[in-house]
């Protein structure tokens, strides 16, 4: 049976790849904040829903949550408008996110798949698996991006600790347009190399079943695993130390 599924930042290049995917076989809404994108969200057979992560309530979110069973957060301020914005969406909106869900009526709130990043870490601690060239990849990003990975950061931080409702956390490698392969790497993963969005969007599909991915932090990079194995396994491992 299809699911009740709402994609929060519904007109990112991922998202729209995710309502694609989702729409045969589920009920998705797409939350946009523009009128402009309602066409392109009806094309990916979703329904749009005009919510702003830097002007609507909690309260209103709830509502759009009431009776969904997951909601998906791939939203972000794409590195526009300084660090000021970049909190506001990515962390305070992030938050915002996670305060409605847990307002949303019920015993069994929706389950929460949040897209993050690689490498958000505390900067102060490199996980020790990684490599000379994962460490020079990790320096450059904090040093070109520092107030993205900063927020995302105190995001996942901040979802980590709520118990209200289920969540499972992604968190990709750059992305690239590049036609998907349906292959990556998941799971402890290094820094390189980039994966198709095509990709990321298939791995974000396959956890619209996968409850058993609650408590997650999973890293994706390219690879030539086929994803669904990929995922499987790293599941069935459960590592949980994603914030290391």
């Amino acid at each position: 049976m299809g699911k009740k599924v709402t994609i929060v930042g519904g007109h990112g290049n991922v998202s729209l790849r995710l309502a694609r995917l989702l729409s045969p076989n589920h009920t998705v809404t797409s939350i946009i904040r523009s009128l402009e994108h309602v066409n392109d969200i009806k094309a990916t057979g979703a329904t749009p829903l005009l919510l702003s992560l830097e002007d609507s309530s909690i309260a209103d979110f709830a509502t759009a949550f009431d009776g969904q069973q997951v909601v998906y957060f791939s939203a972000g301020a794409g590195g526009k408008g300084g660090e000021e914005r970049t909190k506001k969406v990515d962390y305070e909106g992030a938050l915002k996110v996670f305060d409605a869900l847990e307002r949303v009526d019920g015993h069994t709130k929706p389950r929460l798949v949040l897209v993050s990043a690689i490498d958000v870490r505390d900067p102060e601690k490199v996980p020790e698996h990684y490599t000379e060239e994962d460490i020079g990849v990790s320096n450059r990003m904090y040093r070109v991006i520092p107030a993205y990975m900063k927020w995302k950061y105190e995001a996942d931080k901040n979802l980590a600790k709520r118990t209200a409702f289920k969540w499972t956390i992604l968190r990709p490698v750059g992305l690239n347009n590049e036609p998907g392969t349906g292959k990556a790497s998941i799971g402890r993963t290094h820094l390189v190399p980039t994966i198709s969005r095509d990709d990321v969007a298939k791995v974000l599909a396959l956890l619209v079943d996968r409850e058993d991915a609650a408590g997650l932090g999973i890293d994706m990079v390219g690879g030539e695993i086929p994803v669904e194995e990929g995922l499987d396994a790293f599941i069935k491992k459960g590592e949980t130390d994603f914030l290391g």
